[in-house]
């Protein structure tokens, strides 16, 4: 029996995680798997109520989770960065989610603004280390708010981080079984000390894995080649301030927000799971939003928990959904509701 902690949150994330449960209900059943979800009250409408955004209490109930399932985080009526540091870089630091696993793959039936580019150029994974670089918060100000103020954001790089992730990412590429390439995107050109640690890290490592292809790749270039020839990459691993700029790049020529799941993985412990999309508060409640990124989640999620038969009835239904033309542009104006998408791909699971 899997227990699963839902985590709605905010703006349009119940309508997306309604619909992701209604489909992983569906395959689960189907297949005999058992599992319990318990949903957690969290996110921008709790804080402005009682001034809490994740509880202790709440945490340590989440670390007896097998995994989350997340729907959005963002209010408007809350100032940014209060959510997204205290829910989702709180969940990624104590749980030490080490991994971000974002799968980049274009669907049929579903467009991409890349010209002459089809499913079978645009299928790659970016795995994004999860817990270091710019996001570990240490920095400063000096002279705050006088004409001579001075700001510090400092990139935080361990031997022990960069290690696992690159390490991580080469045995995906080696499970993955297709082109067995990997890339190492950075900046080492310009980023001398912290980047010079993940080349160094890279070809060390790579040394045990002579059957995977090993390139390498500045940021700026990597960002061009999406563009220009997505069909290169197979896994590519990254940092996390990259990681965080070229998976959005990488939604964009995969059909958008609306396709594009991910997961925050720790190997040994409690994953996270959930679209990439934001929380679209001026769609809140209008049950318009494209559900497929958060109903993808649940496959990545019944991946990770070793239940591969859901993992693939969930993955079948997407592509045949996606396929039939029956979601229309995938836009808020689709015509196509949030509610009859989900039933669409539940009904072929």
């Amino acid at each position: 029996m899997h227990k699963i902690a839902v985590l709605p949150c905010d703006g349009v994330g119940p309508e997306v995680v309604r619909e992701g449960l209604k489909v992983l209900g569906t395959a689960a059943a189907k297949y005999g798997v058992k599992y319990e979800t318990v949903t957690y009250d969290v996110g921008g409408d709790r804080y402005l109520k009682t001034d809490e955004i994740l509880p202790d209490s709440v945490m340590a109930e989440l670390a007896g989770m097998d995994a989350i399932y997340l729907g959005a985080v963002g209010h408007p009526d809350v100032k940014p960065g209060i959510l997204e540091h205290g829910l989702l870089l709180r969940l990624r630091f104590e749980f030490d989610l080490y991994v971000n696993l974002r799968p980049v793959k274009l669907y049929p039936g579903v467009d991409t603004p890349l010209k002459d580019k089809g499913p079978e150029d645009i299928d790659f994974v970016v795995v994004r280390e999860n817990t270091e670089d710019l996001y570990c918060g240490v920095g400063g100000w000096l002279k705050k708010g006088t004409p001579d103020e001075v700001a510090t954001q400092t990139a935080v790089y361990t031997r022990k981080g960069t290690e696992r992730i690159i390490r991580w990412a080469f045995e995906l590429a080696r499970k993955r079984n297709r082109a067995k390439k990997l890339h190492m995107v950075d900046k080492a050109n310009v980023l001398t000390y912290g980047h010079d640690l993940w080349t160094r890290v890279f070809a060390e490592v790579g040394r045990e894995y002579p059957d995977i292809q090993q390139e390498h790749a500045f940021v700026d270039a990597c960002c061009m080649w999406f563009v220009k020839n997505p069909e290169w990459f197979d896994v590519i691993v990254t940092t996390n301030m990259f990681g965080d700029i070229i998976t959005d790049l990488g939604a964009m020529i995969q059909g958008g927000m609306g396709v594009a799941a991910s997961g925050n993985i720790n190997p040994e412990g409690v994953s996270m799971f959930e679209p990439i999309h934001g929380s679209a508060p001026k769609y809140a409640g209008q049950n318009v939003i494209c559900p497929v990124a958060a109903i993808a989640a649940t496959g990545m999620m019944m991946e990770h928990l070793g239940e591969q038969p859901v993992a693939d009835a969930i993955e079948r239904a997407i592509v045949q959904a996606l396929g039939s033309g029956k979601l229309g542009d995938l836009s808020t104006k689709s015509g196509v509701s949030t509610s009859e998408a989900g039933d669409l791909v539940a009904s072929l699971v």
